[in-house]
């Protein structure tokens, strides 16, 4: 195989993904001659020609994986083994994470092997060490803060005037966004209301810290404060254990959470019976990436055609849709939703594997331009958090794919078959901004969909923000 440098585009100055080695593939062919048995000139490439070196392994790889020719898969993951390494450039890492994700899913064609090999491995991270990882996650992006911050502020507006509130959490595992709430709400001018927050989480340790914390916040600001905790995983939630009570004004608020419930046993747990598109060497990636470049300057379906289109019933498993039917036979106020802006939830390995390598390489990208190499915390992140995610997105089926992302769309579709009325967000724009640009980089964006809310990195957009109410209050 030639070296792939005929159409690369130089960039000396900007690791933006725009400018990225995954743009410049765009103009080549996903289906080059196969690579000799070893290539030793592929230690010698410089840092643009071996992340399209990289690009190129990577998706021949996923081919032969979802081909079930593991012979030639494995060929490729030793190409790509001597050019990925998980302290190296954006690349280089989002590299090392996507080839063990591959490498992981090949081994469960041989299920004795894939169980005899796994069964030393920590399935499931400690505790302590997961909650590092996002609160690291937390402190070098603005994703989730910003999150936190439009929705704690549409929560007290949407709760002004009202005597009793009451939140639910169904991720409380960080007491961050309801501190900076109790400052907001001890700030009212007819002064705080009595405030219940309602905490899910499968780990009592966590709501246990996250209850201790925010009394202790309430009783140095003088409010009127109960924690509920309910130690339930999301799929196993009995709503009527949340204590919603007549009276209360309530808000829910769901940071990365709902897709969880999109689970199910489409594949019986074999790779093998997921393979239902082309593979992606029929493809050109630049078609791939002009689609993706057409959704992201404003020419997809907007929120608003989803919800007027005859054919707009999502396809939610039953359980997604009893979920939501039966929050909103809580009658909330307002639910704020926060979800990953991707389709990771495609029932073949190709087409989640090239939409995943997109977004994560921008997720990447974006640590990379504004977080030290060296990071021990930004290595905790690529590992504990997004490059989890990545295999449990690549490696998986059935009930333990779990990380099954959609986008804004499916949601809003879901959201309104259940009941649930927009709340504009657009009045909270400029303080979006304010608390991007206080991060101190260019690269990160947000933009304004139908009074939702999508957080960029350049021109990717990576998370959605929406709020919804009962149609009752409209």
């Amino acid at each position: 195989m030639a070296p792939l440098t005929a159409n690369v585009a130089r960039d000396e100055g900007s690791s933006s993904v725009t400018s990225s080695p995954l743009k410049t593939f765009s103009l080549m062919s996903l289906s080059p001659p196969p690579l000799p048995p070893y290539a030793p000139w592929l230690r010698e490439l410089k840092s643009d020609e071996r992340g399209l070196c990289l690009i190129h392994l990577l998706l021949n790889c996923a081919n032969h994986v979802a081909a079930g020719s593991l012979d030639r898969a494995n060929a490729f993951l030793e190409h790509i083994s001597l050019l990925a390494a998980p302290d190296g450039d954006a690349m280089q890492r989002i590299a090392s994470h996507f080839t063990e994700a591959l490498a992981r899913r090949a081994l469960r064609l041989w299920p004795g092997l894939y169980h005899a090999l796994d069964s030393t491995r920590t399935v499931v991270l400690p505790l302590a060490e997961a909650a590092a990882a996002r609160r690291h996650f937390l402190d070098l992006c603005p994703f989730l803060r910003l999150s936190f911050v439009v929705t704690n502020q549409a929560i007290v507006e949407a709760m002004e005037g009202e005597r009793v509130v009451h939140i639910v959490d169904l991720n409380a595992s960080d007491p961050t966004q309801w501190i900076s709430l109790l400052q907001a709400l001890r700030a009212r001018p007819e002064g705080p209301p009595h405030l219940k927050i309602t905490g899910v989480h499968e780990h009592r340790e966590l709501l246990n810290h996250t209850a201790v914390r925010l009394s202790e916040e309430a009783e140095r600001l003088d409010i009127p404060f109960q924690f509920n905790a309910v130690v339930s995983r999301l799929d196993d939630l009995d709503v009527e254990s949340l204590g919603v009570k007549t009276g209360e004004a309530l808000a829910i608020s769901s940071v990365l959470q709902l897709h969880s419930l999109l689970a199910s046993n489409d594949s019986a747990s074999d790779p093998r019976k997921a393979q239902r598109v082309a593979p992606i060497s029929q493809l050109k990636l630049g078609e791939f990436l002009d689609k993706d470049h057409a959704a992201a300057n404003g020419h997809s379906p907007s929120v608003e055609s989803a919800l007027s289109s005859p054919f707009a019933s999502a396809s939610s498993p039953a359980r997604m849709d009893s979920f939501l039917a039966s929050l909103w036979g809580l009658s909330p106020k307002l639910m704020v939703v926060t979800e990953q802006e991707a389709n990771h939830n495609a029932p073949a390995l190709n087409e989640r594997f090239v939409e995943a390598l997109f977004y994560y390489a921008a997720m990447f990208d974006c640590l990379d331009s504004t977080v030290p190499r060296q990071s021990i915390e930004r290595l905790r992140v690529e590992k504990m958090l997004l490059g989890e995610e990545i295999r449990n997105i690549i490696a998986c089926e059935g009930w333990e794919r779990k990380e099954r992302h959609e986008k804004l769309q499916k949601w809003a579709q879901r959201m309104d078959s259940a009941g649930f009325v927009m709340v504009p967000l657009s009045y909270y724009g400029l303080l979006a901004r304010r608390l991007l640009h206080s991060f101190g980089c260019d690269g990160y964006k947000v933009k304004d969909e139908n009074g939702c809310f999508m957080v960029c990195w350049q021109d990717r957009s990576l998370f959605s923000i929406s709020a919804w109410s009962c149609k009752r209050y409209h």
